[in-house]
Formats: C-alpha cells, structure tokens, sequence
C-alpha cells in the first residue's frame, strides 16, 4: 500500500521549485504501459503547461487537489475560455473531472500546489490533433504571456 503524506507532498513541491520547468510528477502506477494512471502531480506558479485534450475515448483525466491553489481552465476547439475553476480548500472545490476531448491547462496560483491525477494509460506522447494550436509551445516566448492570461482569470 502507498500511503500519501504531507511529507511527500512537501518533498515533490520541493523537487518541483528546483526543475526548471517548475513542476514534477511522482507516480504511484509502476510504469508508462500501466492502464490507470495515478500521481502527484506538483506545479509552481509560473510553470506553463500548454492547453491540450486526449481524443482517447478512456482518457477522461480527474485532478484532485492535495495542497495550495489550483486554476483549471477548459477552451473551446476555437481556444475561448469555455470554463474556468479554481481549486481550493477555501472555495470549497477540490476536484474536476475533464471528458475526453476537452481542451484544458492547469495553472499553480500557490507555491506548494500539488493535485492527485488519474487517467487511463498507457502513456503517449500528445499527437499534433490534442494540442492547442492557439496556444504557444512551452518553448515560445509567447508561452509566458499567454500564461499571465490564464492566471488573471483568477485574479
């Protein structure tokens, strides 16, 4: 049995403040080929996870807050926000369940965020129809400003 403790949390945040691109997962499924995958997924403000969707029909993906603040986002195929829903003990909302085929991004508005997700697996990379053509690659220099957008929405 895996047991998750504020420990481990506190330990994946600090691993996720120390990468460069501020966020870090810690499985709890033994490997990429696994059919449920399950983690913690650690981001800190200013991480910049491009908007995407999983066209598999099993590749519902559920996130369910563990610490700090959260900012989910959901688009329109034509890449308008269609939902926004901000994750924390103080808003009383501590999880989503995003369908499959449903553009989305997640956004740390707290240091020490860290949210339990699970999806169907195995994993693959993301082909070019499940990502966001509107929203820049993480590599772009746009990627910053388009974050700084999101985040307002929670503002």
């Amino acid at each position: 049995m895996k047991v998750i403790t504020r420990e481990l949390l506190a330990e994946v945040s600090a691993e996720a403040r120390h990468n460069p691109r501020r966020r870090r997962n810690h499985n709890l499924h033994p490997s990429d080929e696994s059919r449920c995958h399950r983690l913690l997924n650690a981001i800190e403000p200013g991480s910049y996870i491009r908007p995407h969707r999983h066209l598999d029909p099993e590749k519902d993906e559920a996130f369910i807050l563990m610490s700090g603040r959260l900012g989910v986002v959901t688009f329109t195929v034509g890449g308008s926000v269609a939902r926004t829903v901000l994750l924390s003990q103080g808003s009383g909302n501590l999880a989503v369940d995003i369908p499959h085929g449903v553009y989305h991004a997640a956004i740390s508005l707290e240091s020490g965020t860290v949210f339990y997700e699970a999806k169907a697996g195995p994993y693959r990379q993301l082909n070019e129809d499940e990502k966001a053509t509107w929203a820049p690659e993480e590599s772009d220099p746009q990627a910053q400003e388009f974050l700084l957008r999101l985040q307002s929405l929670f503002d």
